[in-house]
């Protein structure tokens, strides 16, 4: 099979965590040092101190590499595509670089193990990032950390307008974001992504709730079905109609978020990842008049994205297979999971998101929302390729062309054709 390779920028700068390396051999089945690469993130420093209860726990030895994104990937593209087994749990993106890995067979197929392992529960995970972690029917990760799209809106700006709840369907969103706009000069009514790119993730929400998705049942482009047009023309319009004052369309989160938290908008759709953005009076001017929703339902309903940002994986090369499985029971199990969704990290495990205890931390109605999205997502917010950036560029272009006024329709048609000679060549 033809190898594709992973994206890197920057060398690698290792980071080792307190423990003896491995005599520089490989770990062989059943040794009890185990390699892991992790990226930098509030949940391995969380696991961190974690740590050396497992290391008790399993009498295994851990040695951890902690990069940054860049580093990470450049590190993968040299270890793993050179067949080195000297990484044995792995933390990746599976809808950034996932097709890819699985593709080139570096992550092991773990379907055995989670079907018969009873005690870690596979089936309590979420089905929407499960269907990311998986590759032709074959589990091939463990999903760790998860992100779903809410409406974030002020409370203030609505309760004066006159309305008693948040909008309940995207078009009670266009009706309530007009007349909060209109009671309030300089206020936009709404406002989200705009970057041809960087749109693509949030809209995704937009387009499975009018009923379509970037590709079809028979894995062909389908960005310009009627239900596809309806979600271009719907997130471009608000903008075009509801957004900021000569809106610009390169804007990526931060700057969406800004114009939010400016007192600049009554509306905004994003990750809830983020809302500590909008709630922190240090980072906010309307922190104590944010709320939060369940995005709203279109005509195929409320199907926002349910993603996993990331998830573990063992290296397919790995000769130390059991002991890494044995890792992710542990890291991914109930118990470490609860812990990590308490500290802010949303996890993937449905019980974990049923326990009161979990989203004890978080505002009440970010909570209900999200259960909402946990419940009806939709397991991707980009097409699963493996030249995600590429996709992105070619399917976002009908979004810009919407906020700017062009033919939303005609412009997804272009797309359309675009996106499918992307993934014939792909397929070659």
């Amino acid at each position: 099979m033809r190898r594709r390779s992973i994206l890197g920028t920057s060398l690698a700068v290792v980071v080792a965590m307190g423990v003896a390396a491995c005599g520089g051999g490989d770990s062989g089945e059943g040794s009890d040092t185990l390699r892991i690469t992790l990226v930098n993130h509030v949940w391995t420093e969380n696991l961190k101190k974690a740590l050396p209860e497992f290391e008790k726990q399993s009498g295994l030895k851990v040695e951890v590499t902690q990069l940054g994104e860049d580093q990470l990937s450049d590190q993968y593209n040299v270890k793993l595509n050179a067949g080195s087994s000297d990484i044995d749990v792995m933390m990746y993106r599976p809808l950034q670089e996932g097709k890819l890995f699985a593709e080139n067979k570096y992550l092991a197929d773990l379907t055995d193990r989670t079907k018969s392992d009873s005690a870690f529960e596979f089936g309590d995970f979420q089905p929407g990032p499960v269907q990311a972690t998986t590759y032709e029917d074959k589990v091939v990760g463990v999903p760790i950390i998860t992100e779903q799209e809410v409406l974030y809106y002020r409370k203030d700006l609505l309760e004066k307008s006159g309305f008693t709840a948040p909008p309940k369907t995207l078009d009670e969103l266009k009706a309530q974001a007009a007349k909060v706009e209109a009671d309030n000069p300089g206020v936009a009514g709404f406002v989200a992504r705009t970057g041809k790119a960087a749109a693509v993730t949030q809209f995704s929400s937009f387009l499975y709730s009018f009923g379509g998705d970037f590709v079809d049942a028979g894995g062909k482009a389908s960005v310009n079905t009627e239900q596809a047009k309806q979600a271009y023309a719907y997130y471009g319009g608000m903008l075009k109609d509801h957004g900021p004052e000569n809106i610009s369309t390169d804007m990526s989160w931060s700057e969406a978020m800004a114009i939010f938290t400016q007192g600049k908008a009554a509306f905004y759709t994003e990750a809830n990842s983020l809302y500590k953005n909008a709630t922190d009076p240090a980072k906010s001017k309307v922190a104590d008049t944010v709320g939060f929703a369940a995005f709203p339902a279109g005509p195929a309903g409320s199907k926002p994205y349910n993603i996993p940002s990331w998830a573990l994986g063992v290296n397919d090369a790995s000769e130390n297979k059991d002991n890494a499985w044995k890792f992710i029971q542990w890291a991914a199990g109930k118990e470490q999971s609860l812990v990590q969704q308490k500290a802010g990290v949303p996890g993937a495990r449905a019980s974990v998101w049923a326990n009161p205890e979990a989203t004890s931390t978080y505002p009440k109605d970010l909570a209900e929302a999200t259960t909402v999205s946990t419940a009806n997502g939709v397991g991707h917010d980009r097409p699963l390729v493996v030249k995600v950036a590429e996709a992105r560029e070619l399917v976002g272009q009908p979004i810009v062309d919407a906020i700017t006024g062009k033919d939303a329709a005609a412009s997804a048609d272009a797309a359309n054709e675009a996106f499918q000679k992307f993934l014939d060549d792909e397929a070659k």
